[in-house]
């Protein structure tokens, strides 16, 4: 009997968010300049813009490359994918009346806005997290469902190897279990940090012996008394980084002090999954958490932070800060949700109406996920492009309207099925 009152929860769950996705189909036009949803052969836990961009030989379309990876079940062989977007240059001239409602996976939008696969390199395990490093773009890392941090230089691979066998540039060691943290330093080329399920960062120069195809990490930080969940460079200094764990955490270290912390707090009640460090303000930082909340700091003082974010109903995954805009912050989770963030209108006067749908710093809302959201990436060169994947195969690649600084719009699913607050 217990099992069949599941059962009945489950269809009537998988039921309502079918429902949900209907209505966030049918009000896209309205929400996204651009909006492509394509289903991936394996789920991805990572996506990642890589930092080219070409145009094509009529100039009406850009292209530029993804970075994914694949979870499998585990007879099949996993992979690393170099994936191929194809966009529209101009902005999309939407009439919301040719928008059709269809089983088929689509979009909208101008020119042959599609992806395609362009490469797969055979990996060990499914690719827990893949992150390119920013002075060589070619030089990926990635997390595997082992200990090792695997590189790649994909130039020398191809998608032709009969053998199945992973071979990497580079197999990372000093991690006992598997994990999801990792971070490339964008001031100093070749160093990385890892946090994993071992309680432990680790940090390495690829540079300090490159002709070995093992190397051993260079520093290992054990302050952290559970699975060290995500990590992450300061981007304004070579020496600066944090690390955020299931212990509730939030540590700042500085590699000039050896493995002695700055700065050790108890940031959230629950496990703390996710930090970013604003890439325009050097003491502003983010986390996010199984609270079902993102907390916003200052470094030089860490005792309270300075704002909660309320608004996810689910653990929070993923938060990142706009690459474009300094006051512009994103964060995805269990909830199906990727919410956008003004830290410009923290405080606003809000009417009871507005107030019922969310606080003012609340900007845009995307619905258009039916699955836990894995890893999302905002674009580097086209502002407010961001690109979402999600554990039911889908990967999302979408533009919120282009008045959405000075137009508070959002797509979130009511009860009485009307689709949200609009214009």
């Amino acid at each position: 009997m217990e099992g069949e009152n599941s059962n009945g929860v489950e269809l009537q769950d998988e039921k309502a968010i079918n429902e949900e996705y209907k209505i966030w189909k049918k009000n896209s036009p309205f929400l996204y300049d651009l909006a492509i949803t394509h289903a991936l052969e394996w789920p991805s836990l990572t996506v990642q813009w890589l930092p080219d961009k070409r145009y094509s030989a009529d100039k009406e379309t850009l292209i530029q490359k993804l970075l994914l990876g694949t979870h499998t079940s585990a007879e099949e062989p996993n992979r690393l994918i170099i994936a191929q977007v194809h966009l529209p240059v101009d902005e999309a001239s939407l009439d919301p009346r040719k928008y059709e409602d269809s089983k088929e996976v689509g979009g909208f939008g101008t020119g042959g806005d599609k992806i395609e696969v362009l490469m797969t390199i055979n990996h060990d395990g499914e690719v827990n997290k893949a992150r390119y490093m920013p002075q060589n773009a070619q030089i990926i890392a990635t997390k595997t469902i082992t200990s090792e941090v695997l590189v790649f230089d994909y130039t020398k691979h191809d998608s032709s190897n009969p053998s199945g066998k992973c071979n990497p540039q580079l197999r990372l060691t000093g991690h006992k279990k598997e994990g999801y943290g990792l971070s490339w330093n964008s001031k100093k080329e070749g160093l990385l940090i890892s946090g994993s399920d071992d309680h432990l960062v680790c940090l390495w120069d690829i540079n300090s012996n490159p002709k070995e195809k093992s190397l051993s990490a260079l520093t290992t930080f054990t302050s952290h008394t559970n699975v060290v969940e995500d990590v992450a460079w300061n981007p304004h200094h070579e020496t600066l980084f944090g690390s955020v764990g299931d212990d509730g955490h939030l540590i700042i270290w500085d590699t000039r002090k050896g493995t002695s912390y700055v700065n050790n707090i108890l940031a959230h009640r629950r496990e703390v999954n996710c930090i970013s460090f604003n890439p325009f303000s050097e003491f502003i930082l983010a986390t996010g958490a199984s609270d079902n909340t993102v907390c916003l700091w200052d470094a030089r003082n860490l005792s309270k932070e300075l704002h909660s974010f309320q608004g996810h109903s689910d653990d929070v995954f993923q938060v990142q800060w706009s690459p474009t805009n300094e006051t512009i912050l994103a964060s995805s989770g269990s909830d199906r949700r990727l919410r956008v963030w003004d830290l410009s209108r923290i405080g606003d006067e809000q009417s009871e109406e507005d107030a019922e749908d969310g606080p003012p710093e609340l900007l845009f809302i995307h619905g258009g996920h039916t699955s836990k959201i894995s890893d999302f990436s905002w674009n580097l060169f086209e502002p407010w492009l961001i690109a979402s994947v999600a554990e039911d195969n889908i990967i999302q690649i979408w533009q919120m309207v282009g008045n959405i600084s000075t137009l508070f719009i959002y797509y979130q699913p009511k009860n009485n099925s009307k689709g949200g607050k609009h214009l």
